[in-house]
């Protein structure tokens, strides 16, 4: 079991450095639901003029904090540009982020309720996805408390050309990664997992299973492990996230 381990910040004030922010870089903040008194956001950038629709997502597991940090260090970054029309959704879980457990108050894991939709923050999640355009590429982030080092997965159902091995790369000149064969019951080939990606075969969804079936059909989870520093979390995340889409998007 792991230790639980108190949040860097408060849900409510880490979201509300996301609206501040993303206000300064031209985003817009539509509230999707309020969970103990936390509003759960999302920002929305729509460029103007044909470009690909991104959407980075945080936070789902409370017990993996820095995944938040990372979006915020990106969009606080100005990574975020007009490249893209960009989609954000920061924080999920806010109850579990205060607690530093994986599960919500209520004890479920959202990032396994994308098909049934029990828990109020992922009906009001899905609600607002379904409101939104396709996605041309998705991201997932998460921390893996078993983990040595960055591994990511990949749902790819129309072999577009992968970023794995971009972000992989990229990642791996300053961090290690993990080149076991076998990664949380998968099997695993130089830090990439590529999973069926027909939800048919899964009774329980996690969010980027939702999103291949309905919004996009090219999606990353990308993992990095906790039991390094927050700032060497928060460096992954982005250092993958930003080779990802400098080889995505036109210069």
């Amino acid at each position: 079991m792991n230790a639980v381990k108190a949040a860097p910040f408060e849900p409510s004030e880490l979201v509300a450095q996301f609206a501040q922010s993303g206000k300064h870089q031209g985003f817009r903040a539509e509230t999707m639901v309020e969970i103990d008194g936390c509003p759960l956001i999302a920002l929305t950038k729509r460029t103007p003029g044909p470009r690909p629709r991104i959407y980075l997502s945080s936070g789902v597991h409370g017990d993996e904090p820095a995944t938040p940090l990372a979006l915020l260090s990106l969009l606080q970054r100005g990574i975020f540009d007009s490249r893209a029309v960009w989609f954000l959704v920061p924080m999920i879980n806010p109850t579990g982020y205060l607690q530093g457990t994986r599960e919500n108050l209520a004890g479920v894991d959202l990032n396994r309720d994308y098909r049934h939709r029990q828990s109020p923050e992922i009906a009001a999640h899905v609600r607002w996805l379904e409101h939104q355009p396709p996605f041309d590429l998705t991201f997932c982030l998460h921390e893996d408390w078993e983990s040595t080092g960055f591994y990511l997965y990949e749902l790819n159902p129309e072999n577009r050309p992968t970023l794995a091995d971009t972000m992989i790369s990229a990642v791996g000149r300053t961090y290690p990664i993990d080149r076991a064969p076998e990664i949380d019951g998968r099997p695993a080939s130089g830090g990439i997992i590529r999973p069926d990606p027909d939800p048919i075969s899964r009774e329980l969804w996690p969010e980027t299973i939702y999103l291949c079936a309905h919004h996009t059909t090219l999606s990353y989870t990308l993992e990095v492990p906790s039991a390094f520093s927050i700032a060497d979390r928060v460096a992954m995340h982005g250092i993958a996230i930003e080779s990802a889409l400098n080889a995505f998007l036109p210069s």
